[in-house]
C-alpha cells in the first residue's frame, strides 16, 4: 500500500511511553498513516535494552516511529517538547500520575496551553481508588479473575502473552480515532481521554461476570469448565504430537463418526441428541482417542478440513515461521532494527482495500530524528509569526 493510501495521512502523534500498553497504541497510528514522533530521554526507552522475554518489546511496538531525544532538565528542551505539541494533534504517554507534572506535562496545563490536544494516557487503573496504584499484566489478570479462569483459583495462570498491554493499546487507538473523527465534525478542542488496564481485563472477564450474576452460578475455569459439545478436547496422535478437534455440530457429529469408523455411535439410540452425547463423554471420548491415536497430525489435519470441522496441532510460537497461511503474501512483513537486521512480524489483523499493513517499517536509532523534528517546529514557528499567529 502507499503512504498517500494509508487513512491516518497528516496525523502527527507525540508519543512519550514505554513498555508495551502506550507503545502498542503509537504502533498501531503509525501503521495507519500517522506520523508518530517518540520523545525519549538521553539515556533511550529502557526497553531498548531489555532481554529474555523483553528483547521483542522494542522493536515490535515501536516500529515505524521517529525518534526524538530531548532532557527535560533542560528549560529549552522543555521549551522544544511544547512547540512540537502545538504542531500536534495526539499525545500519548503511560506515566503514573503526577509524574509529568514534575516536567510541565501535566494534564492541566496541557490542556492550558494546548487545548486542541488530544491526550490520551494509558495508565493501570482508570480513575478510583486505584488510581494510584502502579500494575502490570500479570498484576491485573490476577486481580480480574482471568488467570484463576485460564488456570484454577489454587492454580492462577497467566495468559502466555502480554495480552491486556496490547489490548490496551487498541482501546487507546479506538478512542483516539473516536476523537479525531469528533474533531472532524468540527469540535476545536481535544480531548483528554484515560485507558486503564485493569478495566481493560475486567472487559475481558466480563462474561463469566454477567454468567454468575444472571445464574447465581460460580463460573468454572477453563480446565474445570463442562462442556457443551461431545468432542471439544486435545488427543494424542501417532507422530507423538497433539491435535485439538471440536465438534460441534449435528452435522459435523455425523460426518466425523462415519470419517472414523465411529458408526457404533451414530446407530446407538442412547446418543441421540447433543445432550446425550455430552453426558456421554466419559464413554465416547476413550473410543475416539482410540482412533485418533492410529494417525499423524498431517493425516487428521487433511481429513477434519475436508470435512470442514474445527481442528489445530498444539503449535508453539516458533512454529507459526513455518505456517503456511501465515507465509501466505502479506502474512508476515519485513521490518528492521534499529541496527538495520531484518525481522518478520505478522502483519496488522486486517486488509485494508485488499492490502496488508506494515511492510518495510524501521526501528530508529536513539535521537536519529532529533535535528530533523528540531528544523521542522523552527520552521512551523517563522511561518506561524508570517501570518500572525502565535507560535
Amino acid at each position: 500500500m502507499t503512504e498517500a493510501g494509508l487513512p491516518l495521512e497528516g496525523v502527527r502523534i507525540v508519543e512519550m511511553t514505554h513498555m508495551v500498553m502506550g507503545p502498542t497504541c503509537g504502533m498501531i497510528l503509525a501503521q495507519l498513516g500517522a506520523e508518530v514522533i517518540k520523545v525519549e530521554p538521553p539515556s533511550g526507552d529502557k526497553t531498548r535494552s531489555l532481554g529474555g522475554m523483553g528483547t521483542a518489546f522494542f522493536p515490535l511496538f515501536n516500529r515505524g516511529k521517529r525518534s526524538v531525544v530531548l532532557d527535560f532538565e533542560k528549560p529549552g528542551d522543555r521549551d522544544s517538547m511544547h512547540r512540537l505539541l502545538a504542531t500536534a494533534d495526539v499525545f500519548l504517554e503511560n506515566f503514573r500520575d503526577g509524574q509529568l507534572e514534575k516536567q510541565g506535562l501535566g494534564a492541566e496545563e496541557l490542556r492550558r496551553r494546548h487545548p486542541h490536544l488530544i491526550i490520551a494516557g494509558h495508565k493501570g487503573f482508570l480513575s478510583g481508588p486505584y488510581e494510584h496504584r502502579p500494575a502490570l499484566d500479570e498484576v491485573v489478570q490476577m486481580m480480574s479473575g482471568l488467570a484463576a479462569m485460564t488456570g484454577t483459583k489454587e492454580k492462577p495462570q497467566r495468559v502466555g502473552s502480554s495480552a491486556n498491554d496490547i489490548m490496551g493499546g487498541m482501546f487507546g487507538v479506538i478512542a483516539i480515532l473516536a476523537a479525531l473523527y469528533q474533531k472532524r465534525g468540527g469540535k476545536r478542542d481535544g480531548a483528554d481521554i484515560r485507558i486503564g488496564l485493569f478495566e481493560n481485563c475486567l472487559f475481558l472477564v466480563a462474561q463469566h461476570m454477567v454468567e454468575y450474576e444472571m445464574t447465581g452460578n460460580k463460573p468454572r475455569s477453563m480446565p474445570e469448565r463442562e462442556h457443551a459439545w461431545p468432542i471439544y478436547d486435545i488427543f494424542d496422535a501417532a507422530d507423538g504430537e497433539r491435535i485439538f478437534i471440536g465438534v460441534v455440530t449435528e452435522g459435523h457429529w455425523q460426518s466425523f463418526c462415519r470419517e472414523f469408523g465411529l458408526t457404533e455411535f451414530l446407530e446407538d439410540p442412547a446418543l441421540r441428541t447433543t445432550t446425550d452425547r455430552i453426558l456421554a463423554r466419559p464413554r465416547i471420548l476413550p473410543r475416539v482417542a482410540e482412533i485418533i491415536r492410529q494417525r499423524n497430525v498431517a493425516e487428521l489435519s487433511q481429513k477434519l478440513d475436508a470435512l470442514n470441522i474445527c481442528f489445530s496441532p498444539i503449535n508453539r510460537p516458533e512454529d507459526l515461521l513455518t505456517d503456511p497461511h501465515v507465509l501466505r503474501p502479506g502474512g508476515l512483513v519485513s521490518n528492521f532494527t534499529a541496527d538495520g537486521k531484518p525481522f518478520h512480524v505478522p502483519a496488522l489483523p486486517v486488509e485494508w482495500n485488499g492490502s496488508h499493513l506494515g511492510e518495510g517499517l524501521k526501528v530508529a536509532p536513539l535521537g536519529a530524528d532529533t535535528s530533523a523534528v528540531r528544523a521542522e517546529i523552527d520552521k512551523d514557528d517563522i511561518a506561524s509569526k508570517a501570518a500572525g499567529r502565535p507560535a
